[in-house]
């Protein structure tokens, strides 16, 4: 069968670098390697021991040539990444040398692994469970410090724990319940009613508190997405240029500049934040600069958080108006930009917005920029950012936590009429079963395969 195949891919960016490494695994791996492999005085790797490294050659097996000089290592299952025998080639590093050698293995005996097929054997072996799965592309994925740490923690069973107790407390609930019902002469619907309502309110609140943790870990997961507005010319992109600290983006004096969205990735104490500068928002009959202009206006609508720029050194006029009128009902903060210059804007015109935050500014000295970046983290976590608690960071276990949270209130309803109490056992085991896809105890195979299928290939 499929599933028992070795495998074989390149598990290093292919390209130009010191060393590429290419992952063989199953049950076939030692031996298909050792076919191909070369040692001194001609050794094989037949009698190499688990977790060592032999140095030599891989060698055309059809003719004889040497491909590279390799050294080999082997881990033996199950204690292996994929808990299946598994050898890693290492050759030097460049894109013929090492597709080579990937044809000479697959030449051997092994097939290409398919996107994500090693972390899937590494699952389906029981070797980690789906939510530590997700993590490894989470932490190949990571754009800052901080999210990689925050998903190394749910790799290492940081979520995992928290999912496998909540279901265990589940369990013990439902097989009290469910001996109450079985034993109805012995009069304990109401105790049990009574003492499962209260575990479950418990359980309740572990839940809401994971759930609580949703918009912080995704946006340590995909980044804040945030979208900087304004008409033309107040000094948008030059805000993009002092953030990142290089010249990302077109300054002129010149009104409609930027005309096409510009997206780039700066950490901001960890947080990963996604700045996108806009076009300028104001009627145009330029075509490209009005394609632009509808495209900030999509841009605004999927934002997390809007940064209007308003140039300090000019009074409010009806295009800032429109422009504020656009944003307002959405997460934002007000940029007073040029305070530079003569401060000429009138702050009555914008007291509707919350002046907590409306921020002084001038993107060419980089004053007000740290205040900036403290009301960021302010609007999005608490001040402080860490990864050190337990934070749900996939929408996926979002989603099996909200449909968790529905059941655990139906079942609380239910426990409280005592003559519905084997109601409640039957939403307590779809909780049960809504936090086990969490896991992968109970999660459906189309969804194993859509999940690793977004991984990279040699993971």
């Amino acid at each position: 069968m499929k599933e028992f195949d070795t495998i074989a891919a390149i598990a290093t960016n292919l390209g130009e670098s010191g060393i590429s490494i290419i992952r063989v695994s199953g049950d076939k791996a030692l031996k298909i390697v050792s076919s191909i492999f070369k040692g001194k005085n001609d050794k094989k790797l037949d009698d190499i021991k688990t977790y060592t490294m032999r140095y030599g050659f891989i060698i055309d097996k059809d003719t004889g040539e040497t491909l590279d000089e390799v050294i080999v290592s082997y881990m033996k299952g199950p204690r292996s990444f994929t808990a299946e025998d598994t050898v890693e080639i290492n050759c030097h590093g460049g894109v013929v040398v090492t597709k080579r050698i990937l044809e000479e293995v697959i030449k051997a005996g092994a097939r290409i692994a398919e996107p994500g097929e090693f972390t899937k054997r590494a699952f389906l072996n029981g070797r980690i469970d789906l939510s530590q799965a997700e993590a490894v592309i989470d932490i190949i994925r990571a754009k800052t410090e901080l999210s990689a740490k925050s998903a190394l923690e749910q790799s290492n069973g940081k979520i995992s724990r928290e999912i496998k107790e909540l279901r265990h407390g589940l369990l013990e609930i439902i097989a009290s319940i469910e001996a109450t019902v079985d034993y109805p002469e012995d009069d304990l619907e109401e105790v049990t009613s009574e003492k499962a309502k209260a575990q479950v309110e418990d359980i309740l609140k572990s839940v809401e508190a994971l759930l609580n943790s949703a918009d912080e870990g995704k946006i340590l997961r995909e980044g804040l997405n945030t979208v900087i507005v304004g008409k033309p010319n107040v000094g948008k992109s030059s805000l993009l240029n002092a953030l990142l600290m290089e010249s990302r983006a077109i300054v002129t004096e010149v009104p409609g500049t930027t005309r096409d969205i510009i997206e780039e990735y700066i950490s901001i104490d960890g947080i990963p934040i996604k700045i996108v500068d806009t076009a300028g928002i104001r009627e145009t009959e330029d075509v490209v600069e009005r394609i632009g202009v509808e495209k900030s206006r999509e841009k605004i609508e999927s934002a997390d958080l809007v940064v209007l720029v308003l140039d300090a050194s000019r009074k409010i006029d009806e295009e800032d108006k429109e422009v504020i009128e656009f944003i307002k009902d959405k997460k934002y903060i007000v940029l007073l930009n040029k305070t530079d210059l003569e401060l000429q804007i009138d702050k009555d015109s914008i007291k509707d917005l919350n002046s907590d935050y409306i921020i002084e500014i001038s993107a060419k000295t980089g004053e007000g920029l740290d205040k900036f970046k403290q009301v960021i983290k302010e609007l999005f976590f608490r001040g402080e950012v860490t990864a050190k608690e337990v934070m749900i960071t996939n929408a996926r276990h979002k989603e099996a936590l909200i449909r968790t949270r529905e059941s655990l209130i139906s079942a609380i309803g239910a426990l409280d009429n005592t003559f519905a109490i084997d109601l409640a056992s039957i939403d307590l085991r779809n909780a049960w079963r809504s936090l086990g896809e969490i896991n992968g105890d109970t999660v459906e195979e189309d969804i194993i395969d859509t999940i690793f299928s977004k991984f990279c290939l040699g993971k």
